[in-house]
């Protein structure tokens, strides 16, 4: 069933790691199919069908953990497949790691609205393959910035990449950061995010990963103040080793994003 459109004027976002199609429901998993993050698998497909009827299901779709095309999705680029399944008109994916045959280590986005641009960015740290994909939506000088990040490890890594995202949404008046940050609600670093970039997160209570027993909420959906939060909530979507996490938002009056599927 698909539920996008429920009421002019909300836009129903999620964010979802899809761990490249692995399906983890233990910690032993991670070593039972490591080699499932780099030889392709026969419940790779069946997988990510699963990820596009639950994706279908919303407006604008952050992804992480996607494959652009190598021997490990069995050369498929995730995020259009995903994107064609579900239905979406739009996609982009942003190629952070690029292993050649290897390994194509992506983010990507899925839209419903026609975006007036999508910018490709390194973020900022020791180890290469981390990037954040903005999107633009709206009208020039009333834009709706949506920004796709899967950050580091590290928390001095992770400080430079806040760091750096709020100086690239600052300049727009309505904004969303969303991804697999790797840190809590409380870690300074996004704390510091949310002060500079005035951001809030809409919810915290409920844990993303690890997805078959929640523990720690390390994904996240940060809005800006112009933007009304309806809803929001974790998935109960146990595929991946990330729960997917929702938002609902009411738009400003002013704010008109450009087509829908």
């Amino acid at each position: 069933m698909n539920l996008t459109g429920i009421e002019e004027g909300r836009l129903r976002m999620l964010s979802f790691n899809i761990q490249t199609g692995v399906d983890s429901q233990y910690y032993r998993h991670y070593l039972t199919r490591g080699w499932r993050q780099w030889l392709p698998h026969r419940r790779q497909l069946p997988n990510l069908n699963q990820v596009a009827r639950l994706v279908s299901q919303y407006d604008i779709v952050g992804l992480q953990e996607v494959d652009s095309g190598s021997l490990r999705s069995n050369f498929l680029d995730q995020t259009q497949y995903i994107a064609q399944k579900a239905g979406f008109s739009g996609w982009h994916s942003q190629v952070n790691r690029n292993l050649g045959p290897l390994g194509q280590h992506s983010n990507g986005l899925l839209s419903r609205y026609t975006p007036l641009r999508v910018e490709e960015h390194k973020l900022p740290g020791n180890l290469p393959g981390r990037g954040a994909l903005l999107a633009l939506f709206g009208e020039p000088g009333n834009e709706l910035a949506i920004c796709v990040v899967h950050l580091a490890l590290g928390r001095r890594a992770r400080r430079h990449q806040l760091g750096y995202v709020a100086d690239l949404i600052k300049p727009y008046p309505h904004a969303v950061v969303m991804g697999d940050m790797n840190c809590g609600c409380q870690a300074p670093e996004l704390v510091g995010l949310v002060g500079s970039a005035r951001l809030h997160e809409p919810t915290c209570e409920e844990p993303s990963f690890p997805s078959w027993r929640p523990l720690r909420r390390i994904d996240h959906i940060l809005v800006s103040d112009t933007l009304k939060v309806v809803r929001a909530e974790v998935v109960n979507f146990p595929l991946s080793d990330h729960l997917p996490v929702f938002v609902e938002l009411k738009l400003p009056e002013t704010l008109r994003l450009n087509g829908h599927d």
